[in-house]
């Protein structure tokens, strides 16, 4: 009798943990504070989240730097940072995770943004933003050799680029300018703009370019602000924070295939791993939506825990969204945690004023 009770109770426990496979796993997640000079690492043990170190960024101790955008190298050894603020340029630092040392930085140009290193090349790709030029000014992606900390080339796309990312097999790059209102397709392997794509909608109409033309400094509603590739590499989610809306591409065909209406000032996204989710957090209204790609329905409006909604990263496992969440005045920023199967708020964490740029790390059983 004993040893049926002994097998009942081991079969319980074994399909507990298969049920609920995140039980007893680690989610480790780094977030800037855009207004304190520092990254906070945080560790959710699938219940809880702990601030596990607060490290401190920068070189200038009198000057407020501003960490803007990070992302974590594929293979885990180091985390990248862009520092948007510098005189008169910005820089990329370079830090080996777990100890968090700084290991070198490299100057870029005005304003670096969202970065990310090609799992195919190797090479880092950073936008620069330059919020310090005027709205006729076109700006670059710099790319960096991540080894050597030496920018090796610098390539032209449109008016303050912020959102971008590579496709998961790391051949292409996709970035998105705010005032030219269009998305840049860069073949990573021969660092050159390829295609280009408005995000209005007349080009769903095939109707061409932008709104405004040569000499007309009146500014394109679009506004994108991020883009995302699905993990099957075929379409792109680009956010229009000026009208309110996510847009679905087609790489291949190069053509907006949906539309998904949101609430007001959508900034960044992610897909899940698994393809079904896309996670949206809407800026203006404090607030992150979880999207079912399929039906293209949103599934849950979640209430953050501050105001100032900005970024968004989800487990590899495809079952919580960390959230950034800036704060207004001398607010601290936070990281919340969203359960995507249940699509409620979990838990939440303090960091430093103005949380901004997000990335996963790693998850450990």
């Amino acid at each position: 009798m004993r040893r049926l009770k002994r097998r009942i109770n081991v079969l319980f426990l074994l399909t507990i943990f298969l049920i609920s496979p995140s039980l007893g796993r680690d989610y480790y997640i780094y977030a800037t504070a855009e207004s304190e000079d520092e990254v906070a690492l945080v560790r959710f043990d699938g219940k809880k989240i702990h601030v596990e170190k607060r490290i401190p960024v920068g070189v200038w101790p009198i000057e407020i730097e501003g960490p803007h955008g990070i992302n974590v190298s594929p293979d885990g050894e180091y985390w990248y940072l862009s520092m948007a603020h510098g005189i008169p340029f910005g820089h990329l630092y370079k830090y080996r995770t777990g100890s968090d040392e700084l290991v070198d930085r490299v100057e870029l140009g005005l304003f670096p943004a969202t970065l990310q290193v090609s799992p195919a090349t190797g090479l880092l790709y950073v936008v620069n933003f330059n919020l310090h030029g005027g709205h006729d000014e076109v700006s670059t992606v710099s790319i960096v050799d991540p080894e050597e900390m030496v920018e090796i080339d610098r390539v032209e796309t449109g008016i303050m680029p912020h959102g971008s990312r590579l496709l998961n097999n790391g051949l292409k790059h996709y970035s998105v300018a705010m005032m030219s209102a269009k998305l840049y397709e860069l073949d990573a392997m021969r660092m050159e703009i390829t295609r280009t794509l408005s995000t209005g909608k007349h080009e769903m109409k095939k109707m061409g370019g932008m709104k405004h033309k040569m000499g007309d400094h009146s500014m394109p509603k679009e506004k994108p602000t991020w883009v995302y590739p699905h993990p099957n590499d075929k379409f792109l989610y680009v956010v229009n924070n000026g009208t309110d809306e996510v847009v679905e591409v087609d790489v291949e065909r190069w053509v907006i295939t949906r539309r998904f209406q949101t609430e007001k000032g959508p900034y960044n996204c992610e897909v899940s791993r698994d393809g079904k989710k896309l996670v949206v957090t809407y800026k203006s209204v404090a607030k992150t939506a979880v999207w079912d790609i399929d039906s293209g329905k949103e599934l849950a409006k979640i209430k953050n825990t501050r105001k100032v909604t900005h970024g968004v990263v989800i487990s590899p496992d495809s079952k919580f969204a960390f959230v950034s969440v800036e704060g207004i005045g001398s607010e601290p920023g936070s990281v919340d945690v969203i359960d995507l199967s249940s699509l409620k708020l979990v838990d939440q964490a303090d960091i430093g004023k103005q949380a901004g740029g997000i990335a996963f790390w790693k998850m450990e059983n």
